[in-house]
């Protein structure tokens, strides 16, 4: 952790095609477009870096092959994301809702009444690689046993 709170994650993952990675991530997401070269881009992920890399080798929509059981649900591996503020998850939800957004796990509560309870949604982007956006009342509960 850095004096300024917490430190941004940086994080770079395959994209069949950056056209479409950009359309996801600065258009639906708004994420403002840092560098970029013919075989990434980078976007700034609600102040983290993330960056899109070209994989040749992948083939449009490729879902993670796996899931784990999380509270009833079937949660994809891997996946990343970000925790939100409750208010900034609600409004993010209720905009992808209004855009007809597909998601994988629809926006909801996860472990009502107990100490992990957390709103929660998953999607994917449009190469299959899964994302995560979840908010705690209290997040002093993120790391809560």
């Amino acid at each position: 952790m850095s004096e300024r709170g917490l430190a941004p994650f940086h994080l770079a993952f395959p994209v069949h095609e950056l056209a479409a990675a950009r359309q996801f991530y600065g258009g639906l997401f708004g994420c403002a477009e840092g560098r970029s070269s013919a075989e990434w881009v980078d976007f700034d992920f609600f102040g983290h870096q993330i960056v899109a890399h070209l994989d040749p080798t992948r083939r449009e929509f490729t879902p993670p092959a796996h899931t784990n059981e999380v509270d009833g649900q079937d949660v994809p591996v891997p996946h990343f994301g970000v925790v939100l503020d409750w208010a900034d998850w609600e409004r993010l939800a209720g905009r992808l809702e209004a855009a007809g957004v597909r998601f994988v796990i629809a926006p909801g509560i996860r472990f009502r009444g107990q100490v992990g309870e957390q709103a929660t949604f998953f999607l994917y982007d449009p190469s299959g690689n899964a994302l995560e956006f979840k908010s705690f009342r209290d997040p002093s509960r993120l790391f809560a046993r």
